[in-house]
């Protein structure tokens, strides 16, 4: 089944967020180029929830009325209604 996907502001927010951050942080060997593509694999990696990502049970207690899924370093929180999932929040977590 193809799902519409819909992405809440405050998960673009979380997103662009983290990149601007690092870019900020790297700015002599982060380029714009880079941000640009970081924020499109992020996008484009939320746009496999419930096709590869699986779903998974909430590990943050803010998340608990949503639906979870990982791919990398970033976790989305996301509803499904129908054939549409939204995604509410994405959180990155570094390596360790």
């Amino acid at each position: 089944m193809p799902y519409n996907y819909v992405i809440d502001q405050k998960a673009v927010w979380e997103i662009e967020s983290f990149y601007i951050n690092v870019a900020a942080k790297y700015r002599h060997t982060y380029s714009i180029e880079d941000l640009e593509r970081n924020v499109k694999d992020a996008y484009y990696a939320a746009f496999l929830i419930e096709v590869s990502l699986l779903r998974r049970k909430p590990t943050l207690k803010r998340w608990q009325d949503y639906h979870m899924a990982h791919s990398g370093h970033w976790y989305y929180a996301y509803t499904i209604n129908g054939g549409t999932i939204t995604i509410v929040d994405a959180l990155h977590v570094g390596a360790s």
